[in-house]
């Protein structure tokens, strides 16, 4: 396991509101290492907004801060990793997923000389996410659940302290979102970080998750996977099927 840096992150009364419309209110919560949070809630409740804000693109009262080891001497921001629900591209360019990562992972075009050391690095990114065969595949070829890893491990360059995931696995099928989940939580083990996902999947929380948030705007409940599926139901606030492995719509 590698070596944490930070403890947590922590919200304090954070509120976020927009042309007189309040987004978020009184956000009070802490997202530890080496644990897996979820968060659900209802259209409109404010998801989209948290992670937002964690990633400084909206403007908040209140408090974020990042504690940190006692034994660490400098105080510096976190490095955030995101994975987004979708990825907006043309199915028919012809761009690889290696082609992908040196966009990302350098200033030269893409269509300069690629270095065996620079390859090698690549795959060792892919690797983690059980992905090192579609190195050459052009991005257009993956299926859902394979698109979806290889932005999990873009958003692993370089490991981040806090992970956020939105919608992971929206569209992907049954055995790509198992295959998401269990690389998720062989990714905390390994590197003992953060990480914070948006589901819809309320009758799956305790097999995706340590801790789980209820939220509609406000924090209607904060706790274990099966008290805040049981506070979800009681608040009515989500739409939950008869089958209890069901997804919230």
């Amino acid at each position: 396991m590698s070596e944490c840096k930070f403890c947590c992150t922590e919200m304090k009364n954070v509120s976020v509101v927009k042309e007189g419309n309040t987004l978020l209110q009184a956000i009070n919560v802490h997202f530890h290492c080496n644990e897996i949070t979820a968060i659900v809630g209802p259209n409109g409740a404010g998801k989209t907004t948290l992670f937002k804000t964690l990633l400084g693109e909206m403007h908040y009262t209140g408090e974020i801060k990042h504690q940190m080891h006692a034994y660490e001497k400098k105080m510096h921001p976190p490095i955030i990793g995101y994975v987004p629900q979708h990825l907006n591209f043309d199915k028919t360019t012809p761009i690889t997923v290696l082609d992908l990562f040196l966009a990302c992972m350098q200033k030269r075009p893409i269509w300069t000389k690629i270095t065996a050391s620079i390859r090698k690095e690549v795959e060792k990114s892919l690797e983690e996410v059980q992905l090192a065969y579609a190195i050459d595949r052009k991005i257009g070829m993956l299926s859902g659940g394979e698109l979806q890893r290889v932005l999990l491990a873009l958003a692993l360059w370089p490991t981040p302290d806090l992970l956020l995931l939105d919608e992971p696995i929206s569209g992907v099928d049954v055995n790509g979102q198992k295959l998401f989940y269990e690389t998720v939580q062989a990714l905390k083990e390994k590197y003992h970080m953060a990480i914070v996902l948006i589901t819809h999947e309320v009758g799956q929380l305790e097999h995706i998750c340590d801790k789980a948030i209820l939220l509609n705007k406000t924090i209607l409940a904060m706790g274990t996977p099966e008290l805040v599926k049981q506070e979800a139901m009681k608040q009515k606030q989500l739409s939950i099927g008869g089958d209890v492995n069901g997804s919230i719509v």
